[in-house]
């Protein structure tokens, strides 16, 4: 982009970065190269570069233009999913003998990717609630890991961290800090302006923002960590496809209206079930009430559509709620336009059962779409009321 693009707002950047319009037609929007070689004007004499799909696509560099953009980074790279962006990454920088340190309430996929994969590799991996500042620095000093991993706000307890103290004391001994941003996305909250080395996306939810794409990023202003990722993806081959990059793209476009709807809409359903006899306990940073609400006022732009409950009534009363949503779907995933709901004890924490990453199964997320705010209040209230 030109220094005056980057000068852009937000919203300006998410619709025009990566989107130079076709020079051969004037089409508005670039292309989708859905094509797997490239014609060479002679042996080795490539046409921008472009040789093999695995290698660079138009549609997947304007998305990466795109991405890099948004979380004013230097460097993007797109992966056919979030965990083959969070693979790439740990392969880029982890040896046998290193450490991660990684929150204690994190994706469930994630915790699985280190300790299913990495650790018989020869990479140790510890959790801990990294909240807590002073564990924090100890564990840090104690175990000196080679990459701390935070997920802010955290999958599915919505816990808040303090991206810039915890990066300045990682840096302090040496580690990587890595950011998955997921539920914030690059419109709420910007890690690399707080001191985080790298971001990593699972673009298939808010970025997408239509339950039709799949797809991971990471972004990074460490050139030569840029290079390493960028030849795994090359090596490895876990690109996205031209098609999912456009779709994403698309996606984009529309991430700042979306959040501000998705983040309204949460709020509101927050608010109203607060004190619901059904309801021991609602996790949202929006609420004055939540340990976190402070720090996330300061790091986060809102505080997204993302909650959590706890059911009063136990399992029972979680499975029964879950079951009984009208406009909610009960489904994996999350960041859409529409709302879903998730048991997380069943579904997408089942891997880290038994572990220190356990989800009660008692709790309830949602993922809260853009429809109505009052449709989707009335669609909980009527689902507590019948528990």
């Amino acid at each position: 982009m030109s220094d005056d693009e980057m000068m852009h707002g937000f919203a300006t950047r998410a619709i025009h970065a990566g989107q130079q319009f076709d020079p051969t037609t004037g089409a508005v929007i670039p292309p989708l190269y859905l094509t797997s070689t490239f014609v060479q004007r002679s042996i080795g004499d490539l046409r921008g570069g472009y040789e093999y799909a695995r290698g660079g696509n138009p549609t997947r560099d304007a998305l990466q233009t795109q991405l890099a953009s948004l979380e004013g980074a230097g460097f993007a790279l797109s992966f056919a999913s979030g965990l083959a962006a969070e693979d790439a990454l740990l392969r880029a920088v982890l040896r046998p003998g290193d450490h991660v340190l990684m929150g204690n309430d994190v994706y469930g996929g994630t915790h699985r990717l280190v300790r299913r994969i990495f650790e018989p590799w020869g990479v140790g991996l510890t959790t801990l609630e990294l909240s807590d500042l002073a564990a924090a620095r100890d564990a840090l000093e104690s175990l000196r890991p080679r990459v701390l991993w935070l997920e802010t706000p955290s999958n599915p307890l919505m816990k808040i961290t303090d991206i810039t103290a915890l990066a300045e004391l990682a840096h302090g001994v040496g580690a990587l800090v890595v950011v998955d941003n997921t539920f914030a996305t690059p419109f709420l909250q910007q890690p690399l302006v707080l001191g985080a080395d790298v971001v990593v996306h699972s673009t298939t939810k808010y970025l997408g923002g239509h339950s039709d794409v799949l797809g991971g990023a990471v972004v990074t202003n460490d050139a030569e960590l840029a290079e390493q990722v960028q030849f795994l993806q090359f090596a490895a081959g876990a690109v996205s496809s031209p098609m999912d990059a456009w779709l994403t793209t698309r996606g984009i476009k529309t991430l700042a209206v979306r959040m501000r709807q998705h983040s309204a809409n949460a709020h509101a359903i927050a608010e109203s079930i607060v004190g619901h006899s059904a309801v021991a306990r609602v996790y949202y940073p929006g609420l004055p009430t939540h340990p976190g609400h402070e720090l996330a006022a300061r790091q986060m732009r809102l505080f997204g559509g993302m909650l959590s409950l706890e059911l009063a009534g136990g399992a029972a009363a979680a499975r029964a709620f879950a079951e009984s949503l009208r406009v909610f779907s009960l489904a994996e995933s999350l960041g859409g336009v529409e709302s879903l709901v998730n048991y997380p004890s069943e579904m997408t924490h089942a891997s880290v059962r038994g572990t220190d990453l356990e989800v009660s199964d008692a709790i309830i997320r949602l993922s809260v779409g853009i429809e109505e705010a009052d449709d989707l209040v009335a669609d909980v209230r009527q689902a507590l009321d019948a528990l």
